[in-house]
């Protein structure tokens, strides 16, 4: 499902109905009309206060009032505005109104008193808000928000901006919204999506044609397209038809990281997996694998990897493998920096950077960083988290915090600009996660939990996306793919283990049924 922008929804709403015709006024309609049906179909007859904004958003309240208003409800409106503010469609339907006798009140500054225990639809603001809301409108939505009621929202939560999902001043805290046409980036970006509560998507008249138009970049990544990635497995197949993954990683300390994502990989449907790690961390390293093969590599007597093992990871490419993880718990100095930098130029295969990978991919100059991947023998994918995206947007460590403030403010932007610039594919990990390939699509992905914040759960998704990678899918839909099963595995573990016991361990133990869910539901 395509994902908009408020400015990209409204000029859907002004194709319809310029272009092909249909009243804005028969939008609203429909509009009220479906919210009004959600309430009715969640609760009985009740008292309901609806808040209404002076524009489009409000008059779709009103069309919701009338609508409950003859289904029983008791209800009163109160428009934040006074007569002379309300746009032609609102003074329109706040006409209707009065003539059926709903109780209207023109009044900014709503009280407690005013709301009792009534449920509240919120009308306010729509996905044109794009400053913070102030004076009166912010006191009556602390109001809303200070008392535990039930509230729907009408096309987005007022004061949440609807392309990144931040509180603007202050914002309406609801239970349900139902939004029309298609979701908004701010229904699914933090804290916006906090603030959605469950969201209900209405077409009330949109052209087919506009809301898939390859005009709108982004999108939300769905179960039914996930399920139709799942590499097949036809009877007759054997282990080396599913791809041989090189996991490149470990160091002194931290061979678990590498240990992770080849397991991983090999949960996530791989034939082969092979883990190379320092020649000295060999014996155990050996004595931890079972299914996945080792490789020793040339180090520096310390379990620290040396720029010497280059040629060999290069040759096992050519000759063995289909895909290289690159950095999990590999650590960073001179020598992984120089690694990092020769596979990325010259591997025969598509290349997973994560971890100390992308920790070493920073220790560049920005335009070298840059140049390194837009010369890149072969695809790469790179997953940082938030402060590992900071340090390789900047080559100044004193403004990390700043800049992990505006990643956080704005994933999709973030993640699309560098994937463009870079010409790598990215995977922006945090909640949600985005995706970016070099052509400027995006994707958002709902699945995952908080039981994932746990070490070593960055690296099972990058052996999840280089399985799916040497597999034989393309690279973006190895990697969106890999993305939301990795999701999937938090979620199904969390029922088994809890939100606060669950380890990376628990996530391989549930790819398993993760991809049982995606072919057998």
């Amino acid at each position: 499902m395509k994902v908009v922008t408020g400015v990209q929804m409204r000029q859907i709403d002004a194709k319809t109905i310029e272009d092909i015709g249909i009243p804005a006024m028969v939008l609203m309609e429909r509009a009220g009309v479906v919210t009004a049906a959600h309430i009715v179909e969640k609760f009985p007859p009740r008292d309901v206060c609806v808040l209404c904004g002076p524009g489009n958003n409000g008059g779709d309240g009103i069309v919701a009032a009338r609508e409950l208003f003859n289904n029983g409800f008791n209800v009163r409106v109160f428009i934040a505005s006074h007569m002379e503010g309300l746009n032609d469609n609102c003074r329109f339907q706040y006409n209707i109104a009065e003539k059926l006798g709903i109780e209207v009140v023109f009044k900014s500054n709503i009280k407690e008193a005013d709301l009792r225990d009534s449920l509240i639809v919120d009308a306010l603001f729509g996905t044109g808000l794009n400053k913070p809301v102030k004076d009166s409108i912010a006191k009556t939505i602390e109001t809303v928000n200070s008392r535990d009621r039930a509230v729907v929202s009408v096309d987005i939560p007022s004061g949440i901006s609807s392309d990144t999902g931040e509180v603007l001043g202050k914002a309406v805290r609801a239970n349900a919204t139902v939004t029309f046409g298609l979701p908004k980036r701010g229904h699914l970006l933090y804290p916006g999506k906090d603030h959605t509560g469950e969201l209900f998507v209405e077409n009330i008249g949109f052209p087919y044609q506009f809301l898939n138009s390859d005009t709108i970049r982004c999108d939300l990544m769905e179960k039914a397209f996930m399920s139709m990635l799942i590499p097949a497995r036809p009877p007759y197949a054997y282990k080396g038809n599913f791809g041989h993954v090189l996991v490149v990683g470990g160091s002194s300390g931290r061979t678990g990281a590498a240990l992770l994502a080849a397991r991983a990989s090999m949960r996530s449907g791989s034939g082969l997996v092979t883990v190379g790690v320092p020649a000295s961390l060999m014996d155990s390293c050996q004595a931890r694998v079972t299914e996945e093969m080792t490789l020793a590599l040339q180090d520096k007597g310390k379990g620290n990897f040396s720029k010497k093992s280059i040629n060999d990871i290069l040759d096992f490419a050519e000759k063995r493998c289909d895909v290289i993880a690159l950095g999990p718990g590999m650590g960073v100095d001179s020598d992984t920096v120089e690694i990092v930098k020769e596979v990325i130029a010259n591997s025969p295969v598509p290349v997973v950077l994560d971890a100390d990978g992308i920790n070493s991919l920073a220790l560049m100059k920005y335009q070298e960083r840059i140049s390194a991947l837009n010369t890149s023998a072969s695809p790469v994918i790179i997953t940082p988290h938030t402060v590992e995206m900071a340090r390789i947007l900047s080559d100044v460590k004193s403004n990390m915090t700043t800049k992990c403030v505006a990643i956080e403010r704005d994933r999709i932007e973030t993640a699309s600009s560098f994937a463009a610039e870079s010409t790598a594919y990215v995977v922006l990990k945090g909640v949600p996660t985005v995706t970016a390939d070099p052509e400027g699509n995006t994707f958002i992905n709902p699945t995952g939990s908080p039981s994932m914040a746990t070490a070593g759960a960055g690296d099972v998704l990058t052996g999840m996306i280089a399985s799916m990678i040497g597999q034989g899918l393309p690279p973006l839909y190895a990697t969106v793919l890999g993305v939301y099963m990795h999701g999937l595995t938090g979620e199904i573990a969390a029922t088994k283990t809890g939100l606060h016991s669950t380890v990376a361990s628990d996530l391989i133990n549930n790819i398993g049924p993760a991809i049982s869910f995606l072919i057998n539901d």
